[in-house]
């Protein structure tokens, strides 16, 4: 009886949010894997001086007179484990994890700027209400009632040429810096509506009455009582945001709005692709399955960390 006590008391939340974690048929697979992916995406100069791979060194000798790769299945070979990308002779590999690199870092600084954004948002709004909660919620209704989307589309060109001309950015830099401030400035009032009606709940609870009776300050309150209590809902939205970016960056690289050759990105490779897809449908496959596998591993990981994160939840 002892032992079974001992077993249930002293378990912090934080173990028990683990030990739910462990129990997820996706959750520890889908931790190491994205891991994974994030370290080599992080650590890509490093692999590719270590491996020899570069993203914009290329074979020639690899492709036939036509531009298509030599050999079966996109010229897949122990030097090319993942073919040649046609019309240029590039390594497909090398392409995929330097573009990874590029897509991974628009997704992570969209994702961690909005979510800090809607989170001050959403503690000004809950705590404070009155005149402040209505003007930032009208304000968050008036970008919702934006198609943004087509606002994307339509201030690509205008923007980046306003980018370049004033000498913040050129180039590639000047998509990549307008792809991540127009997704931020859309992306951030969903986590905000989310993060009000938490505040709203929490500062009437007892606690942060009582806090309140004892004398503490706005500040206090906000960092010592309310803030910790919002850390899960933040590390969920995290977890589900960042794929969501990263495909979103890929859908408008497919459009042309992001990154452009020399350099590449995953959105980039699967419009070069589309080419190819009747004669090399290899270099099609490859790239979409790649976005698919990365994007839906992520996914898993967001579900499996909002499941442990929920006393409420079960896994099996």
């Amino acid at each position: 009886m002892k032992t079974v006590l001992a077993s249930v008391i002293g378990r912090t939340p934080r173990q028990l949010a683990w030990r739910r974690f462990r129990r997820n048929r996706f959750g520890l697979p889908t931790l190491i894997i994205s891991g994974t992916i994030t370290l080599i995406t992080i650590l890509a100069p490093l692999i590719g001086g270590l491996f020899g791979i570069d993203g914009r060194k290329r074979f020639p000798e690899t492709l036939s007179s036509r531009g298509m790769p030599i050999g079966n299945f996109g010229g897949i070979s122990w030097s090319h484990p993942l073919g040649i990308e046609p019309g240029i002779g590039h390594d497909l590999l090398a392409r995929l994890i330097f573009g990874a690199r590029i897509s991974f870092f628009v997704a992570l600084i969209t994702t961690v700027l909005s979510i800090a954004i809607g989170v001050v948002a959403g503690i000004i709004m809950g705590f404070f209400r009155g005149r402040v909660d209505s003007t930032i919620g009208r304000f968050i209704d008036f970008l919702l009632a934006f198609p943004s989307f087509f606002m994307i589309v339509a201030l690509s060109l205008p923007m980046v040429q306003r980018l370049e001309k004033s000498g913040i950015a050129e180039g590639n830099t000047a998509r990549m810096l307008y792809l991540v401030l127009i997704l931020i400035f859309f992306g951030w009032p969903y986590l905000a509506r989310v993060i009000r009606s938490q505040v709203l709940s929490i500062r009437e609870r007892d606690y942060v009455m009582a806090a309140r009776a004892l004398g503490a300050s706005n500040t206090r309150i906000i960092f010592k009582e309310i803030l910790p209590n919002l850390w899960s809902i933040i590390v969920v939205y995290f977890s589900l945001s960042l794929p969501g970016y990263l495909t979103a960056e890929a859908v408008f690289s497919f459009l042309g709005l992001g990154i452009q050759p020399p350099d590449a990105s995953w959105g980039l490779l699967i419009s070069d692709s589309i080419k190819y897809v009747m004669n090399e449908p290899t270099y099609f496959f490859i790239t979409t399955t790649s976005l698919i596998f990365v994007v839906l591993t992520f996914n898993l990981l967001g579900d499996a960390v909002r499941d442990a994160l929920d006393p409420k939840s079960e896994t099996t």
